[in-house]
């Protein structure tokens, strides 16, 4: 997060860095961003949930704070739109096999038995 904004009035900035440069630093990538003055709950954060989500699986790791507002972006408690759906498609249910009746072998041998 690059903190922007003045003195009593923070605006920050979610961005990919590499971890060797320093916070206000240059960012390989602008994912978002988290105004926590606004007091509209659905205006303050905005993410790039594609792209946060790209860099994650290349191994990127979010801070604490920025893993808390993915989270809080995910369930949908800032009151932003739709969540997005999960990645792994519903599981349909099993359909119940019939079992077919069971044929009688007992009379087969009895009358071989009779017949002998």
């Amino acid at each position: 997060m690059k903190r922007l904004g003045r003195t009593h009035r923070p605006f920050y900035r979610i961005c990919v860095m590499d971890s060797r440069v320093q916070r206000d630093g240059k960012a390989i990538e602008e994912v978002g961003h988290y105004d926590p003055m606004v007091p509209d709950k659905s205006k303050r954060v905005k993410l790039d949930l594609e792209r946060i989500d790209y860099w994650v699986g290349v191994g990127a790791q979010p801070s604490h704070k920025v893993g808390v507002l993915i989270k809080k972006v995910r369930k949908n408690d800032f009151g932003t739109a739709k969540a997005p759906p999960p990645l792994t498609a519903p599981k349909e249910e099993a359909k119940p096999v019939e079992e077919a009746p069971a044929e009688e072998t007992a009379e087969a041998p009895a009358e071989e038995t009779a017949a002998e």
